[in-house]
């Protein structure tokens, strides 16, 4: 993508009202634009994110034998009587009435609506276990908005599903789910705290939180500072108390984003929507159910949080929007420019992304917009070097320049992405 014909508004100033870093660079960036408190527009650079870290969770749940669907996000008041959810949720529901006079609302979650889809589809024990997800768009009438995109009312989510014959069944599922989600966190550059948790209003009586200690956040850990190990606040482990690993260090309270969720629901949704199957014995049985769920536009915050500097932000290269960025200081120079064009078409017959800043700005600009995006490598072409036969890689997040050999660059990043 050639930058003077990208979409890629930045900003040198920082936002008024934004408390969080990420926030605050993901709209100097040009990753976000805000429409109104807790409503964001996905701009093509954080749009590129958004994807890169869909694959990553679509891979993962791919893995693990989970199968893609798409529900709707208008659902029937309904079905959420069923459970009793439409009073412990009723604070965050967006309802409405259609023009038919059917009481409706805007999901912002999905139990009620795979419960109902499998109860028509699945009737014995041969079919399952059943395993489905989705990343879609939910909606909750937040009365506070916090740290931009980490708490809005319109968000984009990983749920997903299991239907289980048995509680061995679930069990599977949950543990494949578990391993699954530490992978997710660890391509994104992310190291979690995973916390035994209250289930809440979802039901179920076995719930993991995955966390990620940040300068933000609206829960908390305790961490040992001496073996860094992360647990939740309970008894045995509180703000100030030996650590029970180490038995060294003093428990420290630290703030963290949640990031995913799981539960083992068992059969609260189930029996309360008659989602049933025939056992072997013939005898007509729960569903055993299990729910998953991620906060996908929540994770770009949380990347962000942990992978930045003064000048701006340093994306891990998996869910990075660009793999290669080139810069040619002098883009009026045609020498400059053929050998940009050059690297421009074989990066990308390579298999990379790459962003090439074309613009006719000053180096100073261009210079400060790259750290700002935060690309992971940058081939940065100018008058001096080239003279000499050599352009500069630099890395992003160590900050190392290395004068390579214009003839070489190629194969140099082949060698480090």
């Amino acid at each position: 993508m050639r930058w003077s014909q990208y979409y890629l508004p930045t900003m040198k100033e920082v936002p008024l009202g934004t408390e969080a870093v990420s926030h605050q660079l993901l709209l100097r960036a040009g990753l976000v634009h805000m429409l109104t408190s807790g409503v964001y527009s996905y701009l093509p650079l954080g749009y590129r994110v958004l994807k890169r870290i869909e694959t990553i969770i679509r891979e993962e749940m791919n893995a693990i034998g989970a199968q893609e669907l798409f529900l709707p996000c208008l659902q029937p008041i309904e079905l959420w009587q069923k459970t009793g959810r439409d009073q412990t949720m009723k604070e965050v529901m967006i309802r409405f009435e259609d023009k038919r006079g059917r009481k409706m609302c805007l999901g912002p979650t999905h139990e009620e609506v795979i419960t109902d889809l499998v109860k028509d589809h699945v009737h014995s024990y041969r079919q399952l276990p059943v395993v489905l997800y989705q990343i879609q768009t939910k909606f909750r009438d937040e009365i506070r908005t916090r740290f931009g995109i980490v708490r809005a009312c319109e968000f984009i989510m990983k749920d997903a599903y299991s239907f289980d014959r048995d509680k061995a069944g679930l069990e599977r599922n949950y543990q494949l789910m578990y391993g699954a989600y530490q992978k997710i966190f660890q391509r994104c550059g992310l190291d979690v705290a995973i916390i035994k948790a209250d289930s809440g209003a979802m039901g179920g009586d076995v719930s993991h939180e995955f966390m990620v200690p940040a300068m933000i956040g609206e829960d908390a850990i305790m961490q040992c500072p001496s073996c860094k190990a992360m647990s939740g606040a309970d008894d045995k482990h509180a703000e100030g108390k030996t650590c029970p690993q180490c038995h060294k260090g003093k428990l420290e309270k630290q703030v963290a984003i949640e990031l995913g969720h799981i539960f083992q629901l068992g059969t609260k949704y189930s029996q309360a929507q008659g989602a049933v199957f025939l056992d072997d014995q013939g005898k007509q049985q729960p569903m055993i159910m299990g729910c998953y769920g991620i906060g996908v536009s929540r994770l770009i915050a949380a990347v962000i949080e942990k992978n930045y500097d003064a000048a701006g932000i340093i994306w891990p290269q998996d869910v990075a929007p660009f793999d290669v960025e080139i810069l040619p200081v002098q883009a009026a120079e045609k020498a400059i420019m053929d050998l940009a064009n050059k690297y421009y078409q074989d990066f990308r017959k390579n298999g990379w992304e790459v962003l090439m800043d074309d613009r006719e700005e000053s180096a100073g600009r261009k210079f400060n917009d790259a750290d700002l995006v935060g690309i992971p490598w940058r081939v940065t072409i100018g008058k001096r070097n080239l003279a000499e036969g050599k352009v500069e890689l630099k890395n992003r997040r160590t900050g190392e320049t290395l004068s390579v050999a214009k003839e070489a660059v190629q194969q140099k990043l082949q060698e480090v992405l």
